[in-house]
């Protein structure tokens, strides 16, 4: 999983920015409020900035964050409806400065995605390699399961908001962007590529993680006798191929979609997208390819018969060749400072890998050559046979919150609705003054004297 950097933002007072224009001035005092927790996001990115990964707080950035997104939306929204004016004209600091609402609104939605993954992260990192335990109870592990899943819905929702950034709030800012400062270009996190890309990326630590999740029984059970035969609580080799392949291409085309926003820039900016962001990209579409090619080896040994034989041993040698070539290149990722210890464990995860891809190659080859005798296909012969993806969950589709304030919020609506219906239900009109009462029924009804 990728660690995003949080972002820095300046101070910004609404008040010196806005001008209340509406008719029985209802939103003058809003904008203090506004200012505020807008403020409590900057303080958090500020001490979060100073934190170690271990030490920082990410639920409680996503609920500041959850907090403004309602109150920059009533903003927007009395902006269009000449609600609240311009005493001039806003430019709001994150990585440069950015003019006009719709940025800080994307900056903002942007630093949520963020966040939501870092603590999809952070969730992992405290659970540690449970389902290889082997004093864990059953209870824990299946405890240490429900935290797992979480930290998937938390990955999940961020890919909503990736594309919701991308396919919303984007274009909406180009249609209604001011030209802004001389010389001013939208950062790369602002470009609709990137946040596509994003959006894939993130959905694939999404899937990996689901993998794990379903893995998490067989993983423990395989503590005790590693290597084939598979144990009965182990999910299907070739589902797990599948779902590997998913992730490959969901990496791949973020990574190539990081690439055309390269190819676009000059030559000077061309550096601003991360290196390790698009090494990341890099090494887990390798990693995946090579995890597919290992389970669809597995599962011709395990499933395929004596005719699969040779397709078995096809395909684990192409992994292991794969994971040998991961791990010798030296383009294992490294983010940030303090990030050895991650370095050392995805060094330890190839390692894992090739050991256990070796032990399933072995056993097979040697059936094979015994047993089998089946010819042993080239890898253009694999490539063939190689299956589509299948994607385990599905982004979370982001909906704009509600708005606190202003045309679209619900006070808004229901206090329109009641001046309605005070209107509609006025005091009743008085009968015609030559209108007399109608008689009753009563004895004597109509016997005025």
């Amino acid at each position: 999983m990728f660690i995003f950097d949080p972002p820095a933002t300046a101070v910004i007072s609404f008040s010196d920015i806005f001008s209340d224009q509406s008719d029985n001035k209802q939103y003058g005092f809003r904008l203090p409020t506004v200012t505020e927790a807008r403020s409590n996001i900057r303080a958090a990115l500020k001490e979060m900035r100073a934190a170690e990964n271990g030490d920082r707080d990410y639920l409680r950035l996503a609920k500041l964050l959850e907090e403004y997104l309602p109150q920059i939306q009533g903003i927007m929204d009395c902006v269009t409806h000449d609600e609240i004016g311009f005493k001039s004209e806003p430019i709001f600091s994150w990585k440069l400065s950015l003019p006009g609402l719709h940025a800080d609104y994307a900056f903002t939605l942007l630093t949520y995605a963020y966040t939501l993954s870092n603590l999809a992260w952070s969730t992992v990192e405290g659970l540690g390699t449970y389902e290889h335990d082997r004093s864990i109870s059953d209870e824990s592990r299946k405890a240490k399961d429900k935290e797992l899943n979480v930290a998937v819905d938390f990955l999940c929702k961020a890919s909503g908001i990736f594309a919701y950034i991308a396919d919303i709030v984007l274009p909406d800012w180009e249609v209604n962007r001011t030209d802004g400062p001389p010389g001013f270009n939208r950062p790369p996190e602002l470009m609709k590529d990137v946040n596509t890309a994003l959006s894939k990326m993130v959905l694939a630590d999404a899937q990996t993680l689901a993998i794990r999740r379903l893995q998490s029984k067989s993983a423990y059970d395989n503590n005790i006798a590693p290597g084939p035969p598979l144990p009965l609580s182990h999910p299907s080799p070739s589902l797990l191929a599948k779902l590997h392949l998913e992730c490959a291409t969901l990496y791949g085309s973020a990574r190539s979609l990081i690439k055309s926003v390269g190819a676009s820039k000059s030559s000077s900016e061309k550096n601003v997208i991360s290196s390790d962001f698009r090494k990341h990209l890099a090494d887990e579409t390798g990693l995946h390819t090579a995890l597919a090619h290992k389970w669809l080896g597995v599962f011709a040994g395990e499933k395929g018969g004596s005719e699969k034989g040779g397709e078995a041993v096809g395909f684990l040698a192409w992994a292991k060749k794969e994971l040998e070539d991961l791990k010798d290149s030296g383009r294992t990722l490294t983010i940030g400072k303090g990030e050895k210890e991650r370095h050392e464990r995805r060094k330890t995860k190839l390692t894992d890998e090739i050991a256990t891809v070796t032990l399933f190659h072995k056993q097979y080859k040697q059936m094979n050559d015994t047993v089998h005798f089946q010819p042993v296909p080239p890898q253009s012969e694999l490539q063939r046979v190689i299956p589509a993806g299948t994607l385990a969950r599905k982004a979370t589709l982001f909906t704009a919150p509600q708005p606190s304030f202003g045309p679209n919020s619900i006070e808004y609506l229901r206090r329109k609705t009641e001046e309605l219906r005070a209107r509609d239900d006025g005091p009743p009109a008085p009968p015609p003054k030559d209108t007399l009462p109608k008689s009753g029924n009563y004895a004597g009804a109509g016997a005025y004297f």
